[in-house]
Parts: structure tokens; C-alpha cells; sequence
């Protein structure tokens, strides 16, 4: 099918479209959207070739398993998952999860600060981490204390699940069972910031 017929398309269209094999459809999606990946999965990862990496890991996961996509969430909630999703996983591969700030973070009796690093982006570039960072921020203080101690010191201090149980006086594997447990509840609520409100601000997450 022509692109340029495609690109009138919506995007369940197009959608419903690649499900059915339709030639061109997918490409057409990709096309639309995937900047927006790009700038997202570098707003987490600050590294350009690690986000060009997982933003492309990212849209072939998606093709893969576009058959399961139901349409009960929009397109670009879907994708921002896929994209979100590859990025926790590369920093937890690399131990690099420091990729959001969090103002007097209470953890046990401590209180400390963690700093977003910034690498003097463009204006739109720092438009976008400062709101990737603030979606970041409530999303994190929005999970139960009893699961964010145990992601903040684990994906953030980066300390060893034993270390992690030890602070705060559990089993190791009650701290995997919270952690695995803290990390999908930041994925569910990540859900809710999708491609409109978060492309515009140069990411989307």
C-alpha cells in the first residue's frame, strides 16, 4: 500500500493493519513515532548510542509480538512500555540506574539527595529531562514506602540484595519479592504517560 495513503491513517488503523500483514503499516507507525522512542529512551539513559540501541530493540519487540496487542491502551502507551521496559533493563544489566533525582528521600532513618546528571542538552532536550525527571519523581514517591525503600536502595544505591535486606532487616528473598514487586508498580503507573502530553515535551515517559 503507498505510504502516502498511510500516512492518513489512525493509528489502530494502521495497527489492525501490520496484524493483518498489511505491507507498509508498521513502517508507517515506526515512522510516526520513532523519535519519540529515541528521545525518551535517551532521557532515561543519557548515553545516545545506548538509547539509539534499545529504541531499536525496543520497535522489534514490538513487531514481534504486535499480535498481542489488544487496543485496550492507545498505541503510544503500548510502545512507551516496550521502550520504558528495555531501558530499566540495560541500566539494571550495567549498574547505571542513577537516571532520576529524588528531593530528601527518606530511606530507613537517612535522608539523602540523588541528582539527575545533566550533560548541557539543547533546550528542548532540557525541557524534556526536566519533565521526564518530575514524572519520574512523583511516580517513585507515589509507590508504597514499603516498596520504594527496597528500589531506591537496590536500582539507585545499587547495593546488593543482601545489603539491601540487611538495611532493611528482611529475608533476601522478601527484598526480590518487593523489589520485582516496586518495579512493576513504576511500570503500571509509567503507563499512564503516553506518546501527546510527554512527545511534546521532547520525550515520553
Amino acid at each position: 500500500m503507498p505510504s502516502t495513503a498511510l500516512a492518513h491513517w489512525q493509528d489502530d488503523d494502521l495497527v489492525r493493519a501490520a496484524q493483518a500483514g498489511a505491507d507498509g503499516a508498521f513502517a508507517e507507525l515506526m515512522r510516526r513515532h520513532y523519535d519519540t522512542s529515541l528521545k525518551l529512551a535517551l532521557s532515561i539513559l543519557r548515553d545516545y548510542a545506548d538509547a539509539e540501541d534499545e529504541a531499536q530493540n525496543a520497535w522489534w519487540k514490538a513487531f514481534e509480538h504486535l499480535g498481542q496487542f489488544n487496543g485496550e491502551a492507545k498505541f503510544t502507551t503500548w510502545m512507551t512500555r516496550i521502550v520504558v521496559n528495555q531501558c530499566l533493563m540495560r541500566l539494571r544489566r550495567t549498574r547505571r540506574a542513577k537516571f532520576f533525582s529524588i528531593d530528601e528521600t527518606v530511606v530507613g532513618e537517612e535522608t539523602m539527595t540523588l541528582d539527575l546528571p545533566s550533560p548541557a542538552p539543547s533546550q528542548e532536550k532540557e525541557l524534556g529531562r526536566r519533565e521526564v525527571g518530575e514524572v519520574l519523581r512523583q511516580e517513585i514517591r507515589r509507590i508504597p514506602p514499603l516498596l520504594r525503600h527496597v528500589f531506591i536502595l537496590r536500582d539507585v544505591e545499587e547495593l546488593p540484595m543482601a545489603d539491601v535486606a540487611a538495611r532493611l532487616g528482611i529475608t533476601v528473598a522478601a527484598a526480590k519479592s518487593r523489589l520485582l514487586r516496586a518495579r512493576q508498580e513504576l511500570r503500571i503507573r509509567m503507563e499512564k504517560h503516553h506518546g501527546p502530553r510527554l512527545g511534546a515535551a521532547a520525550l515520553t515517559a
